[in-house]
């Protein structure tokens, strides 16, 4: 489970103008049409192609709850695709993101200054920048770490620097321990 990457999808799912299908024959219908045939959909899902199909006909409605978790995550994460792209596109060049952590979070400075890690909770506007890096390097398959780091730039420039106003020597922020973590877009 990635922490990371399942809160930035949590909240490009919050803009869809539509919701997903519900009913196990309707979505097994949509990955139909999305993947053109029931050979692609039974393979993605690791069933045979008659159970795919006895779906789309209504022939079975109730779904083993492993595979309702596989079908339902796969459909997410092709609903909606244009929106999908404008509320990121949105994020990166615009309007930002939000994120919203209670963790420990602590930072590396000159000696003299409390650089203890601790536990808070905040909620921090990052810049559009630091969107489109988290965005990016979640479509590229980065690790739950890696987009940790990004997040960490991005609380040491808008919240511990305060936009370059203050802590000029700060040198790394440390995000460890995290009890919550939401994006919104």
């Amino acid at each position: 489970m990635s922490l990371f990457g399942d809160g930035l999808d949590a909240a490009v799912q919050k803009t869809f103008t539509r919701p997903a299908p519900k009913s196990a024959p309707a979505q097994m219908r949509y990955l139909v049409k999305q993947l053109k045939g029931t050979k692609p959909v039974a393979q993605l899902l690791r069933i045979s192609q008659r159970t795919v199909e006895r779906y789309v006909k209504d022939q079975i409605k109730k779904l083993r709850p492993d595979l309702a978790a596989r079908l339902e995550r796969e459909v997410k994460k092709r609903w909606q695709p244009q929106v999908r792209a404008r509320a990121r596109q949105k994020a990166a060049t615009t309007a930002g993101i939000v994120l919203d952590t209670r963790a420990r979070i602590g930072y590396t400075a000159p000696i003299g200054s409390t650089d203890d890690s601790r536990i808070r909770h905040l909620t921090v506007a990052l810049r559009p920048r630091y969107a489109a890096r988290l965005f990016d390097a979640h479509q590229a398959g980065a690790s739950d770490q890696q987009l940790q780091k990004i997040a960490a730039e991005g609380l040491k420039e808008v919240y511990f620097q305060d936009d370059g106003r203050r802590a000029g020597q700060l040198e790394e922020v440390r995000f460890t321990d995290i009890e919550h973590l939401e994006f919104e877009l």
